[in-house]
């Protein structure tokens, strides 16, 4: 049996933490979000502020940003206003009313992260923040290979 690509387990991970943080802070009473809204206001607390990159951040349309955004703002946890420094432009911003739901997922996330100390072990805690936070550079382009056409090397099992 294969042992799933490196990409699935990252993909794990990110649901880990997000179901994790959805779920707490539902019990908390916070409002819910769905997964594409949790990482875009991921973005946002991670200080991305023009909608553009955001999108291109998740690999969706300014459109879908523009729908999501809009439902944010509805909810209350955003704001979206012109830009100071460019009258085109507008920034997204959390509200002022989502101060207690930013605190509340700061504090779960960071206990998560002590969580995942104790599960892994400091030592592989360290090296996976470690080497996830590394410049990787730009995606590469690396060729398809036909396996079926038995070129190139055998995949891991």
């Amino acid at each position: 049996m294969n042992s799933p690509l490196m990409m699935i387990n990252l993909l794990s991970a990110v649901y880990w933490f997000d179901d994790a943080l959805q779920g707490s802070l539902k019990e908390g009473g916070f409002t819910n979000t769905t997964r594409a809204q949790s990482l875009l206001i991921a973005n946002i607390a991670a200080g991305e502020q023009r909608a553009i990159r955001i999108a291109r951040n998740l690999g969706v349309t300014r459109q879908a940003i523009s729908q999501m955004l809009a439902e944010l703002e509805a909810n209350g946890l955003i704001v979206v206003e012109a830009d100071p420094n460019d009258g085109r432009a507008r920034i997204v911003k959390f509200s002022e009313q989502a101060a207690g739901t930013r605190k509340a997922a700061r504090s779960i996330l960071e206990g998560l992260e002590t969580e995942l100390v104790q599960r892994l072990g400091l030592q592989s805690y360290v090296g996976l923040r470690d080497a996830l936070m590394k410049d990787w550079g730009d995606p590469p382009r690396v060729p398809a290979v036909s396996y079926a056409e038995g070129k190139g090397p055998k995949p891991t099992e």
